[in-house]
C-alpha cells in the first residue's frame, strides 16, 4: 500500500530555472489521495537555489559534493527517514518541468506494484541549439521508442518504490549515469522494470552542463558529426509476467 510520495530534485546552482521546476512538481502532487513531499538537494550552491526552494514549499538538505548522484542519493536518504513502508520515491531535474499528470502517473504505477519507472523527456525550447542537434537528436530518440516502452533513462523522469531502492543500496556516489546504473541493478535483480512513454516531462536545451557527460553535453556531442557519441540508453530488457 502507498502512502507517500517524495520527490528529490538535486540542484547545483538553479535559481533562475527551480523556480518553473518546483512550481511544477507542486502542482502535480496536489491532487494526489496520499501525503506527498519535495526534496530539494542543493549541491554545492553559491546562487539562491535554498532560499528559492525554501519559499516555494520545498524541503532543502545541502549537500558539498558536486555530484548529481550523490546529490540525488542525499535527497532520497532524506526521503527515508520515517522508513520505506509505503513511501514512493520519484526524481526530477531542476532544469526541467513535469506534466499536471505526472504525479498520478508515478502513483499508478506505484499502486501496480512497480519496482522502477522510466519515463522519457520532451525538449521543451531548441532556440539554443543549432537545427541539426534537433533533427539528430529527435531521430535517435524515435529509434529508442518501441511497441512496449522505451530504451531511454532520465534522471529528469525516474521513479522507485522505496523498498526495491533500499534493496539496491540506492543511488551509487557517481558524478554521472547514476540513473542507468540504479535501473540497470534492477534489472540483473530481476525487479519489475517498467519503462513508459506515456507522461515525458519537459527538459532544457540548456548549452552550460551542470554534470560531466550529461544530458547538455550529450547536445553538444550531436553538434559535432566527427564526435558523436552512443545514445546514453540502455535496451530496455522484457518486463516480468
Amino acid at each position: 500500500m502507498v502512502n507517500r510520495v517524495a520527490v528529490v530534485v538535486p540542484a547545483h546552482d538553479e535559481q533562475a530555472l527551480l523556480p518553473g521546476c518546483l512550481t511544477a512538481v507542486l502542482d502535480a502532487l496536489r491532487r494526489l489521495p496520499v501525503r506527498s513531499e519535495v526534496i530539494v538537494a542543493a549541491d554545492d550552491c553559491r546562487d539562491d537555489t535554498a532560499l528559492i526552494a525554501r519559499r516555494l514549499g520545498a524541503t532543502v538538505v545541502t549537500v558539498r559534493a558536486r555530484s548529481v548522484g550523490r546529490a540525488r542519493a542525499a535527497g532520497m536518504a532524506h526521503a527515508l527517514r520515517h522508513g520505506p513502508h509505503g513511501l514512493w520515491l520519484a526524481t526530477t531535474d531542476a532544469d526541467s518541468r513535469v506534466p499536471r499528470q505526472w504525479g498520478d502517473w508515478h502513483l499508478r504505477h506505484a499502486l501496480g506494484g512497480t519496482d522502477i519507472l522510466i519515463g522519457t523527456v520532451q525538449v521543451d525550447d531548441w532556440t539554443p541549439r543549432p537545427r541539426r542537434v534537433r533533427e539528430r537528436f529527435e531521430a535517435r530518440y524515435r529509434r529508442g521508442l518501441t511497441s512496449v516502452g522505451h530504451r531511454h533513462v532520465h534522471g529528469a523522469n525516474l521513479g522507485c518504490a522505496a523498498t526495491a531502492y533500499e534493496r539496491l543500496g540506492g543511488f551509487a556516489d557517481l558524478s554521472h549515469s547514476e540513473d542507468h546504473d540504479l535501473v540497470d541493478r534492477g534489472r540483473r535483480q530481476a525487479m519489475r522494470v517498467v519503462a513508459d512513454a506515456g507522461c515525458p516531462v519537459l527538459t532544457s536545451a540548456r548549452r552550460r552542463s551542470r554534470a560531466p557527460h550529461g544530458f547538455a553535453r550529450y547536445l553538444d556531442a550531436l553538434g559535432d558529426e566527427a564526435a558523436v557519441p552512443a545514445v546514453p540508453e540502455r535496451p530496455a530488457a522484457p518486463e516480468p509476467a
